[in-house]
């Protein structure tokens, strides 16, 4: 077998006999060689007016054929005595570190604050129609962790950092669309990854693990700066060889507790914004080069976009861009308003939608620090987050303000329709936010406009505010044996602890403490 690129007109993109063609050439040989191909990779490339396909085939000849591609569970059932891992969170740091503790040998045992996929999925509404959250269960908390109802994108630029071929293979054995091995951006979707996530969670346990469900970890047990155990909010006490707290970003209980025992933790940059909706066609019009009102070609998804520039020492950027999606409610309490955004397998909604954000540096957030200390970033989210609340008006009601408004610096006297079911108020934001977020990001669209032309436009409206990009908080750990430095057998894990970004790489993550605490406790 042999990897070969080609490019093809958009057109003529899915004729495999222009494949054979076109590989043919590019290896030097006769087509009728060829005994078969398979894409390997597959990307769009719409930066000139003619679309072009990218693809990275798989090229078989002679007595050389493929072995069919058939993905599925293959974990081992653990033995009685097999050591334990406590794992806290059940989103992709500590589902993959699960599987992966299974394939090591260990058993893991994972305790997650919010409810199963099945019944989390009812406390959701409850947000986006009747404004109420569930604490425990909500966007953010509950298995699969954020991902699962918000999006679902495994886009990452982690490669670097471990296998993420592995993460979407097993993703894959586990119900996910055979396309995300192929993709360039690939996407599972927010209605296809519960399926998903609850078919992992089956592998973990038929292996002989455990998942506990509406378990929320109030006390650490500690003794001689070892981590022996976790007690929860039920009163219960969960014993085991070493501990990953793989909690996620927005368990800020978490956090103080840690802050509580004078066990170390760090303030890290983190980036606050708004989320900016428009129409879906006002996108695909700008990246594919499409006349007013033309339909972009069967054979092209909703359009999407990045944009990063750099403002006076701190970043400006589009974050976790939701093409044909939507607008979410996204808080974990109910005195704050947070967005973020999703979007189905499908992608096709009317809107696109991404978050806005500035870098905040933690010296930034220096006016909290005499009172919240290292957690003052986590402080300054809070602050941005009750202001939106309090802008809404009630309920889960999103402040929100014209783009051409923001930039003006003038009240919306009307709001375009949103995906947004909880509503929207006018607002302005560019009142509400600090000044230097709000000048930056005006400077940073305004150049973004110059790049994208028909970005700015009337037709685009700012949700407030988008704040749950990552962590403020990092939580140490020795780079090469992952241990907390000052408490042993503690493993901070994934975008909670400050090492992750997203699924993949939260996925990645996961799967590196365990090796690392497995290797550990193996050798003992």
């Amino acid at each position: 077998m042999k990897l070969v690129d080609i490019t093809l007109p958009l057109e003529t993109s899915e004729n495999q006999d222009l494949w054979k063609k076109e590989a043919a050439r590019m290896l030097g040989i006769k087509p009728d060689t060829i005994n078969q191909l398979r894409i390997h990779k597959h990307s769009i490339d719409s930066r000139q007016k003619t679309i072009k396909v990218r693809l990275r085939l798989e090229v078989f000849m002679g007595k050389d054929f493929p072995d069919p591609v058939v993905l599925r569970p293959h974990l081992k059932e653990l033995p009685d005595n097999a050591p334990t891992l406590l794992i806290v969170g059940c989103g992709p740091a500590g589902m993959f570190a699960a599987l992966e503790a299974i394939a090591l040998g260990c058993k893991p045992i994972v305790l997650e604050r919010g409810k199963d996929v099945f019944h989390r999925r009812y406390d959701l509404p409850k947000a986006t129609l009747h404004g109420h959250i569930e604490p425990d269960s909500n966007y953010c908390f509950g298995e699969g962790g954020a991902g699962t109802f918000s999006d679902g994108k495994l886009y990452t630029r982690a490669d670097k950092r471990g296998p993420v071929r592995k993460v979407y293979e097993t993703f894959v054995a586990h119900g996910a669309p055979e396309k995300i091995l192929i993709d360039a951006h690939p996407h599972i979707g927010s209605n296809r990854l519960p399926k998903v996530v609850t078919a992992m969670r089956q592998s973990i346990l038929h292996a002989g693990g455990q998942v506990h469900f509406s378990e929320k970890v109030v006390h650490f047990l500690i003794q001689d700066s070892k981590i022996i155990g976790l007690q929860t909010a039920q009163g219960k006490e969960f014993l085991a060889d070493a501990v990953i707290l793989a909690t996620g970003h927005s368990s800020r209980d978490i956090y103080k507790m840690l802050v509580e025992k004078a066990i170390p933790v760090e303030q890290k940059p983190f980036a606050v914004g708004v989320r900016i909706e428009h129409p879906q066609p006002l996108i695909d019009q700008i990246q594919y080069h499409l006349s007013h009102g033309q339909p972009r070609h069967r054979l092209l998804p909703a359009a999407k976009y990045s944009l990063a520039t750099k403002i006076d020492e701190r970043g400006v950027h589009s974050f976790c861009m939701c093409p044909g999606g939507y607008i979410v409610p996204a808080a974990t309490e109910n005195d704050e308003v947070v967005v973020n955004g999703m979007s189905l397998s499908r992608r096709n909604s009317a809107f696109a939608n991404s978050g806005m954000v500035v870098t905040v540096e933690p010296e930034d957030t220096q006016m909290y620090h005499a009172t919240h200390g290292v957690l003052a970033g986590i402080a300054y989210q809070k602050h941005l987050e009750q202001t939106a609340k309090q802008a809404g008006g009630h309920g889960q009601v999103a402040p929100a303000q014209r783009m051409t408004d923001f930039l003006s610096g003038r009240l919306s006297q009307t709001l375009s329709k949103s995906s947004y079911k909880p509503g929207l108020r006018s607002s302005q934001l560019d009142q509400l936010l600090p000044s230097g977020i709000v000048d930056r990001m005006k400077t940073g669209l305004q150049k973004f406009g110059n790049t994208m032309k028909g970005y700015v436009t009337d037709e685009a409206t700012l949700l407030g505010f988008e704040t749950r990009t990552s962590s403020p908080v990092r939580i140490p750990r020795d780079s090469k044996t992952l241990e907390h430095p000052t408490v042993e057998n503690l493993y901070p894990c994934g975008e909670g602890a400050g090492f992750a970004g997203g699924i993949a790489s939260a996925a990645i993550d996961g799967m590196r403490c365990a090796q690392a605490a497995a290797a550990k406790i193996n050798n003992k």
